[in-house]
């Protein structure tokens, strides 16, 4: 079957960076899904990976990808969740080959059943950041469904992928006040469609421009990129007793100056439940559908920016390039082989 995966970690101009490959076609066991790939999206994991997880002599080319959409084409014998035919969404694992392949195997315990009302490629944006926010909102910040009254939410980042779906779900399931950062006219817009009651530019002096919106401090503060850069800002203005998250790889910076406020800091990795295998691996499922049934209700959109073309090597070459460079809105998404 046909693949899109490296055998060295290159820079994203050299043509070898990723390569079009002929894999072997895997065979579903346990709880394994055997999905027929329609569509996948790329996320800043996909080339953090590709720059750091070099395959040692001997080893089969990496497979990259995470977001997927598509049909499931067997099952293993201990699944109960889904049959054959079925459409899905998911996204996949760290520690087993990815989504950038025909046929792809995975567990049914992180699969959700894809949003009826869109395509296989507006789906394909929303499975890896729906869970990231969903995840920093409910399970690591703890906010009640439904709750936040009275309290703010600053996203760091609010236009690329995670920040675009964090504000959707912070409106339609909490009663938080969404503040969002953007730095261009056409993403600050994004994120004042999306939803944000807020936006200010975190390329400018963040604390000045929350007081002109009335908010000295944020009790949640969520750094989705570059929070070393802006954490002298987000220690000056997380309400004492608030919650720093973050999902980016920053340089080390003073997590001390935290402790006056007694403000906490949380790290958040949508691999873990699936990298470890926890016993709430499931919550996984659950969230995707419930964010699915969202989607066909109309209360969250697509995060989809921009279809490059089909599944290969070469059209996976522009969107790394693209997704390194920072300056995203939305999701990038590739369809079919």
């Amino acid at each position: 079957m046909r693949a899109v995966g490296y055998r060295k970690s290159l820079p994203i101009e050299d043509p070898a960076a990723l390569l079009d490959l002929e894999i072997d076609k895997p065979a579903p066991q346990g709880r394994d899904l055997l999905v027929q790939v329609k569509a996948v999206s790329v996320n800043p994991v996909d080339y953090k990976m590709r720059k750091r997880a070099e395959p040692k002599e001997g080893e089969p080319p990496k497979i990259l990808g995470y977001d997927a959409t598509g049909v499931v084409a067997a099952v293993g014998p201990a699944v109960t969740l889904f049959k054959p035919g079925d459409e899905v969404w998911y996204a996949g694992s760290i520690i087993r080959p990815g989504t950038n392949s025909e046929f792809h195997l995975v567990d049914e315990r992180i699969v959700g059943r894809k949003p009826t009302s869109l395509g296989f490629a507006a789906a394909a944006a929303l499975p890896l950041t729906s869970i990231t926010a969903w995840e920093m909102l409910f399970d690591r910040f703890a906010v009640a469904r439904g709750g936040g009254e009275g309290k703010s939410l600053l996203i760091v980042g609010g236009a690329g992928g995670v920040g675009s779906i964090c504000v959707q779900l912070a409106r339609t399931l909490t009663r938080l006040t969404v503040i969002a950062t953007a730095s261009r006219p056409e993403t600050q817009a994004w994120c004042r469609e999306l939803g944000a009651h807020h936006v200010i530019d975190h390329s400018q002096p963040m604390a000045e421009q929350l007081k002109a919106k009335g908010h000295r401090f944020v009790d949640y503060i969520f750094g989705v990129t570059h929070s070393d850069q802006h954490f002298d800002t987000i220690a000056d203005v997380i309400a004492p007793q608030g919650k720093f998250g973050l999902i980016d790889d920053p340089k080390p910076f003073e997590f001390s100056r935290l402790k006056g406020k007694s403000a906490s800091l949380h790290w958040e990795a949508m691999f873990t439940r699936s990298t470890f295998q926890t016993p709430d691996m499931d919550a996984q499922h659950r969230l995707l559908d419930e964010v699915a049934a969202m989607v066909d209700a109309g209360t969250i959109r697509t995060t989809l920016a921009e279809n490059l073309g089909a599944i290969n090597a070469a059209n996976l070459r522009r969107a790394h390039a693209q997704v390194e460079s920072g300056r995203m809105r939305g999701k990038l998404v590739l369809e079919g082989f």
